[in-house]
């Protein structure tokens, strides 16, 4: 466990003084870096973690969502699902979930609204993808994209691991179905699509893991199947802690037989001596570590 107490060392140097971890250069809080944090320490007790508590909670939008950075986004964004996974896995009092999954539930994709569907069948045929379809966006009022929808139903899955509404079945069913619907065709995602304007996408590693994540109770659907597939033959290859990080992730939820070279490989990858500039790189590493290690992995789901 020695690395990986390094990693959440220097994730604690990385911290702001008024508590959890900047996105990118700026000086405030990211949503999506300080969750990454908080699940990077789990349950190491400091005043780090209680701090980056602190300003999760205190930035929740009184609808129940979150912004991208405290202080920003009163109508919130998809780094809401983000949060209740953190919180779940840090074992948060519930109030704040339960107003964030009614933010998640009331919350689609722009193609979820009967006129933009129109729009996508009869005139706006660039992009390939079947409308009826849908899941999540960045931001509300825009289209659905990959990695906010597979957050969205990793939430939704943890938090009602049973006894779920129809309302809750159905958003899962059509989230899950839109992933299936826009996965690339020789395996993995994109961004958004696999197609547009004929073109076929190119799969990225990290939005390939992060939709598997949320595809553990589907591992026979041949989307599934061809995803992890490809993301086998590419992690092998790849040399990014950030992807390294993904895809152990992924591998270890789905119990597949290259976890452990994938681990292997970001071990090494981290012992490079190259220096990582980016701390949610240093989180994601810190949690694939962890994970491999036979501790609880946040982004599990119970099947």
């Amino acid at each position: 466990m020695g690395l990986f107490r390094e990693l959440q060392s220097e994730i604690e140097k990385r911290s702001l003084s008024s508590g959890g971890w900047p996105g990118g250069n700026g000086g405030r809080a990211g949503i999506e870096t300080t969750c990454y944090a908080l699940m990077a320490l789990g349950d190491h007790q400091g005043p780090f973690r209680q701090k980056a508590m602190d300003v999760l909670l205190s930035t929740q939008n009184p609808d129940g969502s979150w912004p991208a950075f405290e202080g920003d986004d009163p109508e919130g964004c998809w780094a809401t699902a983000l949060a209740v996974i953190t919180l779940r896995f840090v074992q948060s009092p519930l109030p704040p979930i339960e107003r964030a999954l009614r933010w998640l539930l009331n919350n689609k994709g722009r193609e979820g609204h009967w006129f933009w569907n129109w729009k996508f069948r009869t005139v706006d045929r660039g992009v390939q993808f079947n409308p009826d379809k849908y899941g999540w966006s960045w931001f509300p009022g825009t289209v659905s994209w990959v990695i906010p929808t597979a957050f969205s139903l990793i939430a939704l899955k943890q938090s009602f691991p049973c006894c779920r509404t129809e309302r809750v079945v159905n958003r899962i069913q059509l989230g899950t179905e839109m992933l299936r619907d826009r996965a690339c065709p020789q395996g993995g995602w994109n961004a958004g699509n696999g197609i547009v304007f004929g073109a076929v996408l190119t799969p990225h590693i990290d939005t390939t893991a992060i939709a598997l994540l949320a595809l553990t109770e589907d591992y026979r659907q041949p989307s599934t199947l061809q995803a992890l597939n490809w993301l086998r033959q590419t992690c092998v290859e790849c040399s990014s802690v950030y992807s390294l990080a993904w895809s152990a992730v992924a591998l270890l939820i789905h119990q597949d037989r290259l976890a452990d070279l994938c681990t292997a490989r970001l071990r090494r990858a981290l012992s490079s001596n190259r220096p990582i500039a980016n701390v949610e790189t240093l989180c994601l590493a810190a949690i694939a570590i962890n994970a491999a290690g036979g501790s609880a992995n946040p982004f599990q789901v119970v099947i």
